[in-house]
């Protein structure tokens, strides 16, 4: 789901949906087919393989997905804690999350990796909570798609003409965060990990600086 979100915001929602696809392209990789940011498409392959006996398939897919909801958790209890900080606090959490993946792709077992990178995942989807639900989906698109229909169609018949564009903007965010993953990792690994802990780092000091900007515009109370 997108709400109406400002110019900014939507930015922001971009550059993040951009990042949980480059993540989500290396954790395909990594894991053979499976996904760290997409639940729906591991839940259908848990699925499918409880269904045909293929035990590891469908553990696989249980593991990831009970580990990217403890990540929504832990970037949900964090940010109601961090308050007015909540955006740059929870992309701090995401920042060294992926910090521990590729440190642990070097020296740990791939499972530390995949791990890491699910609870990433999972908790960058509370970036934008409101009143303990999600403003915008950023790690998954299929919402995203009806929505941009659904804009299209009302365009078509006398509806505003440029609503669509904001869906189809984070959905090419998406696809092409996934098309650099997928590039890099084919160059240099899960070393290509760092480019995603200097975005989120990046993001966190950008939230930062708007808190900081919007407490600065408002008016103080004198006697």
């Amino acid at each position: 789901m997108v709400v109406d979100v400002g110019r900014r915001t939507f930015v922001y929602a971009v550059l993040l949906a951009a990042l949980a696809g480059y993540v989500d392209a290396m954790g395909y990789i990594t894991l053979g087919g499976f996904f760290v940011s997409f639940m729906s498409g591991n839940s259908t392959r848990m699925a499918v393989g409880a269904v045909d006996g293929h035990w590891h398939v469908a553990a696989v897919g249980a593991a990831v997905i009970g580990l990217f909801v403890l990540g929504v958790v832990l970037g949900s209890v964090l940010g109601r804690i961090a308050h007015a900080r909540r955006r740059s606090i929870v992309m701090c959490l995401v920042a060294g999350l992926l910090v521990a993946a590729v440190t642990a792709s070097a020296i740990g077992p791939r499972q530390v990796v995949v791990a890491a990178l699910a609870l990433a995942m999972g908790a960058e989807n509370t970036v934008f909570e409101r009143t303990g639900e999600s403003s915008i989906s950023l790690t998954y698109m299929t919402g995203t798609l009806v929505k941009l229909g659904q804009r299209i169609a009302a365009a078509l018949t006398g509806g505003p003409r440029w609503e669509w564009v904001r869906f189809a903007g984070l959905w090419l965010g998406l696809v092409l965060g996934v098309a650099a993953g997928a590039a890099v990792h084919r160059g240099v690994g899960l070393a290509g990990l760092w480019a995603a802990v200097a975005l989120a780092l990046l993001l966190a000091v950008m939230f930062a600086r708007d808190r900081l900007s919007a407490a600065r515009d408002i008016p103080s109370i004198g006697p």
